[in-house]
């Protein structure tokens, strides 16, 4: 399906506030959320597994069920109040997606990533591709952007870029970069592969490869956590009270030891503001498990639950693409084919991946990731 086909009618288009109002209350909120149901996002809608390019409220869905196996409350509407159409679609379970488990205590679904072959991801199509064994491992100085990385208390997510704070007048809205010469320079991946999802102290280390990866203090130590986006996760805050936009990180490193060239794609020639990316937009990411996967965006503009394996998280206005990603991918910049930085990766199932808008990991670290826009 070419982008012209998959964006027919949708180009330009936005969910109205009132069907997002709607739609986060009546399927987000506990007390009337129908079963199943873990997000919702603005999309195009899908007949036979193709998308018709109709605008929709994609309604996502753990497991999609025939409507005489539901319940009545559990029946969503076709249309919003303001006439949207209403699409649902299966997204499995989503999880943030650091690798499980430890080298000496290896959880199954890890277990996969200790030599046999990585989880099919699927193609365009969606009939599966095989993603082979070439996870992206090795200790490197300096690193490339892509490769294994984690807090020594994690096992192994991805290094997703490096960047520096803003410069003397940097802004954010409108955004622009500032002028001289960083002073410090950071690795950038997710909160919950760089701060262990909240729990780790700031100066703590950060090896590369990953614990999972061989990697131990201090022989592999390549940063230190610098500074995170707390997340908000239950049971100690109410879904209903999660103010989650991104799972992000940074770790200060020393300027020769890391590079933001990633790995086969070569350097962001800039970033996208998260007005201009749009459902139908072909990304790619280099990641630890999967290397090298091309996705399309499905949606944008999404509210999500992902379950952090000891609490869930409710994410806002993210994008979610096609499944380009595996258990240890978590960090991977997401960029253009045309290596435009677009997004952060954080997230995912084996139906899609969940990625954070590069705008906002920018404005809330307060870094750059890149001069320039585009």
């Amino acid at each position: 399906m070419s982008q012209p086909e998959l964006m027919r009618g949708s180009q330009g288009y936005r969910l109205s506030d009132a069907a997002k109002e709607q739609a986060a209350h009546t399927l987000m909120d506990p007390a009337t959320r129908p079963s199943n149901v873990v997000g919702f996002g603005q999309g195009v809608k899908w007949t036979h597994g193709e998308p018709t390019g109709e605008p929709a409220l994609l309604v996502f869905v753990s497991q999609k069920l025939p409507p005489t196996m539901l319940r009545e409350q559990d029946l969503l509407p076709r249309r919003m109040d303001d006439g949207t159409t209403v699409d649902v679609v299966r997204v499995g379970h989503v999880v943030a997606e650091r690798l499980m488990g430890s080298p000496q205590a290896v959880s199954a679904p890890a277990a996969q990533f200790m030599g046999a072959p990585a989880p099919a991801i699927p193609r365009g199509d969606g009939a599966p591709a095989d993603t082979g064994v070439q996870v992206l491992t090795r200790r490197l100085r300096p690193c490339p952007s892509g490769f294994s990385i984690g807090n020594v208390q994690v096992t192994a997510g991805t290094m997703g870029s490096v960047v520096y704070d803003f410069l003397p007048g940097a802004t954010i809205d409108p955004p622009a970069p500032g002028l001289g010469i960083p002073s410090r320079f950071y690795v950038l991946s997710n909160n919950h592969v760089l701060a262990d999802s909240n729990r780790a102290p700031v100066g703590s280390a950060i090896v590369q490869p990953g614990r999972f990866d061989g990697g131990v203090d201090p022989q592999d130590r390549i940063a230190v956590l610098s500074r995170f986006i707390p997340i908000d996760l239950t049971p100690a805050i109410p879904l209903t009270s999660h103010n989650n936009i991104v799972d992000a990180a940074i770790g200060e490193v020393q300027f020769q030891e890391a590079t933001r060239e990633t790995y086969f794609n070569g350097a962001p020639r800039g970033w996208r503001r998260k007005a201009n990316v749009s459902v139908g937009d072909l990304v790619k990411k280099t990641g630890r498990t999967t290397n090298l996967t091309v996705g399309r965006i499905i949606a944008v503009d999404a509210t999500i639950d992902v379950s952090y394996g000891f609490g869930i998280g409710r994410f806002r206005d993210q994008i979610v693409t096609t499944a380009m990603s595996a258990g240890g991918d978590s960090g991977s910049l997401v960029t253009s084919l045309d290596n435009v930085a677009m997004g952060l990766l954080f997230a995912g199932s084996v139906q899609v991946t969940i990625v954070n808008h590069i705008e906002h990991v920018r404005s809330l670290l307060r870094v750059e990731i890149a001069e320039t826009l585009a």
